[in-house]
């Protein structure tokens, strides 16, 4: 039976005098890909950034693989991998500079034979692994970042809205690659604005509207969510 790897139990987070999560409960299993879909505003940034533990809820509760992010946080950001929308890396660093140095700052050790065979895993070209980063496009800097978590045996992925800003077809090998992992046992979390996306990746997408998760869409036995289905119910939605 397939493990909760993230839960939220009656979520309530509020800022000054406004409810930004309003009672969101939602699993995710093991091997799942999830995506949180909502316009500007419906509370989706917020929702990822209390699972990492920045924003804390006025109740409610937030777990990660058991764990609870108020009391664990520590502990839980050393197991999870988390994918900004503008991936952070050093711009002066090659790709496997980068990598060494991270792993390194979490006092994990990898061979370079585990480095190159992460970046074969991740499709990342090999003339790019020893160039500087500053040269890297987007979608190159998103499977670098994906082949540290996979040295770091990351069993967990948070994802900020990971295919805005690319091009079609690195969309498609990003999709790939990520449907890849959760076959593998990875548990995918993103936030998105992309229907169409999300519906080709996602197993489940919770949909949220100022702050309350009022509709939730499975792909059961078909290759992916009905993208007319859930687009008429985020159109409705966002108007």
């Amino acid at each position: 039976m397939q493990k909760d790897m993230i839960v939220a139990s009656s979520l309530c987070v509020r800022f000054a005098q406004q409810t930004v999560l309003d009672e969101v409960n939602f699993k995710v299993k093991q091997g799942e890909v999830f995506a949180l879909l909502g316009g500007n505003g419906a509370g989706k940034s917020t929702t990822l950034k209390t699972f990492l533990g920045t924003v804390p809820p006025l109740s409610g509760s937030a777990t990660v693989m058991g764990m609870s992010v108020a009391k664990d946080i520590d502990f839980i950001r050393g197991k999870v991998a988390y994918l900004p929308e503008s991936v952070m890396l050093y711009g002066h660093l090659t790709g496997v500079e980068n990598i060494n140095y991270f792993l390194s700052l979490a006092n994990i050790t990898r061979t370079e034979t585990d480095v190159e065979q992460a970046l074969v895993r991740v499709a990342l070209q090999k003339y790019a692994w020893h160039r500087s980063m500053s040269n890297y496009s987007k979608g190159m800097r998103q499977k670098t970042a994906i082949a540290l978590a996979l040295l770091r045996e990351a069993p967990v992925l948070f994802l900020d809205e990971p295919t805005s800003g690319l091009d079609p077809n690195a969309i498609d090998e990003f999709n790939q690659l990520i449907a890849t992992l959760a076959a593998e046992g990875s548990t995918v979390f993103m936030v998105t604005h992309d229907v169409y996306g999300a519906c080709q990746i996602a197993h489940r997408i919770g949909l949220l509207d100022h702050g309350k998760i009022v509709g939730m869409f499975e792909r059961g036995e078909q290759p992916h969510i009905d993208t007319e289905e859930v687009h008429a119910a985020f159109s409705t939605r966002s108007k």
